[in-house]
């Protein structure tokens, strides 16, 4: 039974968004406001679109657009009891849906319930979404320093049409590092308490809406909050376990969440440890989008040849079940 709930409410979770508007929009805000010197400067004329795209993944998950909800749904989720048995995340999307699948065959006879759970649709994919976003913004920054550093109206032009892409791919990206720093985007307790409860906390699904929508809207929560609560911009030497951490780190305050709504603390606008928690980890999104976009900004400038190719059949790591090898773990500096 147990299992079969966590099927219902999983649904009902991957059918909503996170934050609502103002949580991504001024998560984004913050992030482009603290790009630090030695960044692309130019994302602070775009800050307006790059906070109006924040919330617009959530568009991409609508029954109407059944391929696009296949692909993107998983992608704001990453619910880590679903995947405990790994002991190393994959560097690599599809390396981690063949250790999925790989599990599934070995419970598909032992355990049906649990077999069924065992895929992507119900573990989530966030940290490869956001890996990959970062790697298309980075792929846009390269190729905007090509255009800036020719001299023609043509490039010039071109070039202004490239920061707009970039800004929309800062924008997404920051989708993601929002959704991963919202706790019970990192549980299956996503939307109401599963399981043994000695607590007695909430199994209302809209504990989920109280928390990053609701309350977030009654303190009118704004960029300003968010920006005293970052820490230091920092290039980052591993983007990838970065944000991997980052949904570590959120999946430490599920409790306090159901904590704060058995406290009624989501309808007190006056409720300090509600709005330390709402701010805090909105505040860590920002910072996480700002340093990743600072980082693949500084890597946008190094030749290609520096970058290893992970499609090769010689790449070290080669994996014939992916016909990929996984990125290496760190970038050197």
């Amino acid at each position: 039974m147990r299992i079969r709930s966590l099927l219902l409410i999983t649904l009902a979770v991957l059918a909503t968004g996170a934050w609502g508007p103002r949580g991504h929009q001024s998560a984004n805000r913050a992030a482009v406001k603290g790009l630090p010197q030695g960044g692309p400067a130019f994302l602070a004329e775009y800050e307006d679109w790059i906070a109006k795209t924040g919330p617009v993944p959530d568009s991409w998950r609508g029954g109407s657009e059944p391929y696009s909800k296949i692909f993107e749904d998983p992608n704001h989720g990453w619910f880590k009891e679903q995947f405990a048995f790994l002991t190393v995340i994959p560097r690599n999307r599809y390396e981690f849906v063949l250790r999925l699948y790989d599990e599934y065959l070995r419970l598909k006879d032992k355990d049906a319930d649990r077999a069924a759970l065992t895929n992507v649709r119900w573990t989530g994919t966030m940290p490869y979404a956001a890996i990959e976003n970062y790697d298309r913004m980075k792929s846009a920054m390269r190729l905007y320093r090509r255009l800036i550093a020719t001299d023609t109206p043509d490039a010039k032009q071109e070039a202004k049409y490239q920061a707009q892409d970039i800004a929309f791919y800062m924008g997404w990206l920051g989708h993601y590092t929002a959704d991963g720093a919202q706790p019970l985007h990192d549980t299956i307790h996503h939307d109401g308490w599963l399981g043994p409860n000695p607590k007695q906390y909430t199994t209302d699904p809209r504990i989920h809406g109280r928390f990053e929508s609701s309350f977030v809207d009654l303190i009118q929560l704004t960029d300003a909050d968010l920006t005293p609560l970052m820490e230091k911009a920092r290039l980052l030497d591993d983007p990838f376990a970065a944000i991997v951490a980052h949904l570590d780190d959120a999946s430490t305050h599920v409790e306090a969440v159901y904590q704060l709504d058995k406290d009624g603390a989501f309808a007190d606008k006056a409720s300090l440890p509600a709005a330390r928690l709402a701010k805090g980890q909105l505040a860590k999104a920002a910072a996480l989008l700002r340093d990743l976009t600072y980082t693949a900004w500084i890597e946008s400038a190094k030749p290609l040849q520096q970058l290893p190719n992970p499609t090769l059949r010689t790449a070290q790591g080669y994996n014939p079940e992916t016909g990929t090898a996984a990125p290496a773990p760190a970038l050197k500096r």
